[in-house]
């Protein structure tokens, strides 16, 4: 496996499992990295979807006071913004790293940065995680570990197999036979200079 990657996976693992002894979304992350690196990036950006999945959960609570579910709501929409700078900062230590690179003649773009594919990573860890929880529940039924077993298996492949070609994408870089171009996020509801509801209120 790239070694990068390897990285990726490993990070992800040791944060899931860090929030998990929190479990708490208003829990500060322990500093596990110098500041800057893109080890503590990768982290903080695992450390936002942790917490935004259990937002999620919260919201989805039928008994939920509505004015506290529009607070929180606000908050996920908050946590979006900050994932996605988060990936962005990603994406700037690639284009950093491969600047010298010259493309070949015939190389070519892929569908996604490699930053927007390492996220879809961070999110797997996210899903195993609490996949193999429900494996391990003492309260479930054997129907439902079995079912969530086999789901686990699938997780666990597609982890594997996500890792693969993320590696080779930055391999393909790294030898000029791909290129990477970013499209930096552009979130016009966040904006209140492109939302119509909040720039109509100016």
């Amino acid at each position: 496996m790239n070694e990068f990657v390897e990285k990726c996976n490993e990070i992800f693992r040791d944060t899931t499992e860090l929030y998990h002894k929190y479990d708490s979304i208003d829990a500060v992350p322990e500093k596990l990295y110098p500041e800057g690196t893109i080890d503590d990036v990768l982290m903080r950006k695992n450390w936002i979807d942790a917490a935004q999945w259990h937002m999620e959960d919260i919201i989805r609570d039928p008994e939920i006071n509505p004015v506290d579910a529009l607070a929180l709501k606000r908050r996920i929409d908050k946590s979006n913004q900050e994932r996605t700078d988060l990936v962005e900062d990603i994406d700037t230590y690639f284009r950093e790293l491969y600047k010298d690179v010259k493309p070949a003649s015939d190389a070519t773009i892929n569908t996604e940065s490699p930053a927007w594919a390492i996220d879809r990573l961070s999110i797997l860890a996210l899903k195993i995680y609490h996949m193999r929880e429900e494996t391990e529940r003492k309260d479930a039924s054997p129907e439902h570990v079995a079912k969530c077993g086999a789901k686990l298996s699938v997780l666990l492949e597609q982890q594997k197999d996500l890792s693969t070609a993320i590696g080779q994408l930055l391999d393909d870089i790294s030898a000029g036979r791909k290129y990477m171009k970013v499209y930096r996020q552009m979130k016009m509801y966040n904006d209140a200079d492109t939302n119509p509801v909040l720039y109509g209120k100016k």
